[in-house]
């Protein structure tokens, strides 16, 4: 299984880029992100896809949207395809947001997807994402937010919805409050 690419982009090829691994050409479906790491060496996080009839390499430019890539592929009526379309559409942040907030029309949005495979992304990925606001990504704002509600009883997955519903430029006492007053 081919997991990770390190060579030159060479061009692109339709939906997809050829990353030149010393003198061989490996044809990557890509992400608009990868076509922005540059001309010169770069790394692309690589899906491998066996089928009877094909080899297909499906890249990233981060191992962030790699692993959303897995988990849509784990999702019922979501193929390599579409969960291309819908990791192309938005960062991995803006997705896992989009989950917590239940929107389904953003989805829907995507070419390829109709309401009830938008329904089932957000239902089945909402409980298998690890935390919709990722250690590496998040602030310290964000993340004491969060622990602050979790303290307070909260389970970490509601305390991420409440505080995706207020402004996230609030200083992180004003956020708790808002969420409180809400919930009140």
């Amino acid at each position: 299984m081919i997991a990770r690419l390190r060579g030159t982009l060479a061009r692109g090829a339709g939906s997809g880029v050829i990353v030149d691994v010393n003198g061989v050409g490996y044809l990557v479906h890509a992400t608009p992100s990868v076509l922005r790491l540059g001309s010169g060496e770069v790394t692309v996080q690589v899906h491998t896809v066996v089928r009877e009839d094909a080899l297909q390499l499906f890249g990233f430019a981060t191992a962030e949207e790699r692993e959303l890539f897995e988990l849509l592929l784990g999702v019922s009526g979501v193929g390599p395809k579409v969960a291309l379309a819908i990791v192309s559409g938005s960062t991995p942040a803006e997705l896992r947001k989009a989950i917590v907030r239940e929107d389904v029309k953003r989805f829907q949005a995507i070419p390829g997807i109709g309401l009830k495979t938008a329904q089932r992304v957000v239902l089945e990925l909402k409980e298998k994402l690890p935390s919709v606001v990722d250690v590496e990504s998040a602030t310290s704002e964000e993340l004491l937010a969060r622990d602050a509600l979790v303290g307070l009883g909260w389970s970490p997955l509601d305390a991420e919805r409440a505080l995706a519903e207020v402004d996230e430029s609030l200083p992180v006492e004003e956020q708790v409050r808002a969420v409180l007053r809400r919930a009140a």
